[in-house]
């Protein structure tokens, strides 16, 4: 079968009049091989929201915004083209805001994932108007600048009292004691390059005092380390020991134990002492006087003389 221009002709028109319709649609934001869902969404005030403005959830772009109009309780009712298989809630919320600075309103989905209600076509959705990032930027910025302007005025406040406190002499004297305070730094900056000259100078016996110090140092580490190996530790407890039994040795002392406690508190035993050195003495004293009494040499058998005991032994026996 042969096909006729007037055939090609009328398939070309109908193609043409298709694709026409096709795109206009699609401009629109409405694809006409794609199966969409509607939802509704009512709002006061859109914030500047556009036709086939994108619409997202959690960042990914679902669909678009098909059409903006005034209702008759002159709340502006907005259709969101939606097109995913995600299952949106009845309680989920179409929030409008700004995607960046230039980049226009666009409107996020926030579904409730608790709510198991699936949203069918053509159900209305709860809408609000989130704060956009200059609102947020200026609601900051109101509360610093009013603090600023406190600050300016309080500012401005002292200054005019400054000027009222200082008259001319006051005003005289602050120049004369700034005029005095530079002075005053000049001649530290003096006393600084004094300073600096004199450690210049100096730099070699610094480094000697410094490399001495480091020696001092090092042989005090080395005292120390043989004081920790010579175990003070146990010396110490070793004394502790010795005092405490020289410290029990004068306490059995003062108490009157043993040979060295009884000659210190036993008055009898002094007491015979005494007496004995006492006799000693007057013994040797007699030896002295009378030698022949103890060592008798005699050649011609002559008879010893009797012992007469010394008067003063007598008497202190006797005492």
């Amino acid at each position: 079968m042969k096909i006729t221009r007037e055939i090609k002709t009328a398939i070309l028109v109908i193609t043409s009049i298709l694709l026409f319709i096709w795109g206009y649609n699609y401009l629109k934001g409405k694809d006409l091989f794609d199966s969409y869902k509607i939802f509704y969404v009512e709002y006061q005030n859109v914030e500047g929201l556009a036709p086939s403005a994108p619409i997202t959830i959690n960042g990914l772009i679902i669909g678009k915004v098909k059409n903006i109009s005034i209702t008759e309780k002159g709340t502006l009712l907005v259709v969101l083209q939606i097109n995913t298989d995600f299952p949106i809630s009845k309680s989920s919320v179409a929030a409008i805001y700004d995607a960046s600075l230039i980049g226009g309103k666009q409107v996020a989905i926030r579904p409730n994932y608790n709510d198991k209600n699936i949203a069918q076509d053509g159900d209305y959705l709860q809408g609000v108007v989130q704060s956009g990032l200059m609102d947020s930027l200026g609601e900051k910025i109101d509360p610093a600048m009013a603090k600023l302007e406190k600050l300016l005025t309080s500012a401005d406040q002292l200054v005019m009292g400054i000027n009222e406190v200082l008259d001319a002499k006051g005003k005289a004297d602050l120049k004369k004691s700034l005029a005095e305070l530079s002075a005053t730094m000049e001649q530290f900056h003096k006393v600084a390059a004094n300073v600096n000259v004199v450690l210049e100078e100096n730099k070699g016996q610094l480094k000697g005092v410094v490399t001495n110090f480091h020696k001092v140092s090092d042989n005090f580490v080395k005292i120390s380390d043989s004081l920790n190996k010579a175990d003070l530790g146990l010396t110490v407890r070793n004394l502790n020991a010795t005092l405490n039994k020289v410290d029990g040795m004068m306490q059995g002392l003062q108490a009157g134990k043993g040979s060295m406690g009884k000659l210190l508190k036993d008055e009898a035993l002094y007491n015979n002492l005494e007496k004995t050195s006492k006799e000693l003495e007057l013994l040797l004293q007699d030896v002295r006087l009378n030698p022949t009494r103890y060592v008798n040499v005699s050649v011609f058998g002559k008879k010893n003389k009797p012992y007469v005991a010394p008067q003063d032994s007598i008497i202190n026996v006797k005492n």
